[in-house]
């Protein structure tokens, strides 16, 4: 709205115009133009912040792309560059170059499609196959080997984690109000259930707070009544580790 438009014009006395774009976000987006001094600021269909590539849709597609990429090329240096195929070589050389943290496969891209994220994983597939008498075993068979989670998977663990600390007053002023308890009399489940919410758009059902609470609800009791995270993270393997 105008309103909104010359707020955001009065912030920006003091930045530098090399330095600026304009992203313009929303399907009924105005695309009001802003300027600093005399200039006009440009406007960009993209942008990178910290490292992650921002489109006017969030739409995470081409980040994840761009990230497959990359790890696809880190993959081609350890098989040109290591004559060994051991497991402990090219395990650690896989874990500290290409998966999270700090590597670039990093669950945090937030995969929004299917197709995305089978991307990421094709990536995972392709680093265990090089370990020497893996290679004839499925991919499944072979993650269970080497006591590491799909990538999928090991977002999700990242999301219940986060989940535990908003929840356990971790981050008390930025989680109040994230999450909201669910009020029942049933005796099934955790005993710590979240309330659901209903949205009208599919892309809202990706959010972090959304996404994380059915999630929540189908964990063991045992793991979400623990009050330490070293604890939680602990039993919250072991569960997963039964999942499919």
């Amino acid at each position: 709205m105008l309103e909104g438009r010359d707020a955001i014009q009065r912030n920006l006395t003091k930045c530098k115009k090399a330095k600026c774009k304009v992203l313009h976000m929303g399907r009924h987006n105005p695309k009001h133009s802003y300027r600093l001094g005399r200039e006009w600021i440009e406007s960009s269909p993209k942008e990178k912040d910290l490292g992650v590539l921002i489109d006017e849709k969030l739409n995470m597609s081409r980040q994840c792309a761009l990230a497959a990429q990359k790890a696809n090329r880190v993959l081609g240096c350890i098989k040109r560059g290591v004559t060994s195929r051991s497991r402990e070589v090219i395990l650690p050389l896989y874990s500290a170059l290409v998966r999270p943290p700090p590597g670039v496969l990093h669950p945090a891209l937030g995969a929004q499609y299917r197709r995305d994220m089978e991307l990421l994983e094709r990536v995972q597939r392709r680093a265990t196959k090089l370990i020497r008498g893996l290679e004839h075993l499925s991919s499944e068979d072979r993650l269970r080997e080497l006591r590491l989670f799909s990538l999928e998977k090991r977002r999700l663990r990242g999301d219940l984690i986060a989940a535990f600390q908003y929840l356990k007053g971790a981050y008390r002023k930025a989680g109040e109000g994230l999450f909201m308890r669910e009020c029942s009399d049933r005796t099934r489940g955790n005993g710590f259930k979240l309330k659901e919410g209903r949205f009208r758009l599919d892309v809202r059902k990706k959010f972090f707070t959304v996404r994380v609470v059915r999630q929540w609800n189908r964990l063991p009791r045992e793991v979400v009544v623990v009050s330490s995270l070293e604890v939680f993270k602990a039993r919250l393997d072991e569960a997963l580790g039964n999942v499919v």
